[in-house]
């Protein structure tokens, strides 16, 4: 059974810093590609960065430069540094995996996490 577990959530004031983790198990495929997405309330989700098993990197326009998607793959955790956080990055965070070149189409994501909120004050 696949599961990706979000972790690292919480609350901070605008310009500080976060990291969230995401641990996935249970694979019965090969994944390609990891991905965060966020969902703020009364909006859409949306895709905020993506990584490939190669190493290659998407981020969406609004967090480029602000935020950091890594892995390490021999512990099968993907991570999502943010830094310069602004209160509309205030979500909850969702961590998904696929089995192909997804980058931000969250349509193309097999399994997801149960998501972790992110709280940024003004």
């Amino acid at each position: 059974q696949v599961q990706l577990v979000e972790s690292g959530g919480g609350s901070v004031q605008a310009g500080g810093s976060l990291r969230v983790s995401c641990a996935a198990s249970g694979y019965a495929y090969s994944r390609r590609c990891m991905g965060w997405f966020r969902q703020a309330p009364g909006k859409e989700r949306e895709g905020v960065a993506a990584i490939l098993t190669g190493g290659s990197i998407f981020y969406a326009d609004s967090v480029k430069g602000r935020f950091t998607i890594s892995q390490d793959n021999a512990k099968n955790t993907v991570f999502l540094q943010m830094n310069s956080l602004k209160p509309e990055d205030t979500a909850m965070y969702y961590c998904a995996a696929s089995t192909v070149v997804a980058g931000l189409n969250q349509y193309a994501y097999n399994d997801w996490g149960q998501g972790t909120q992110v709280t940024v004050s003004s």
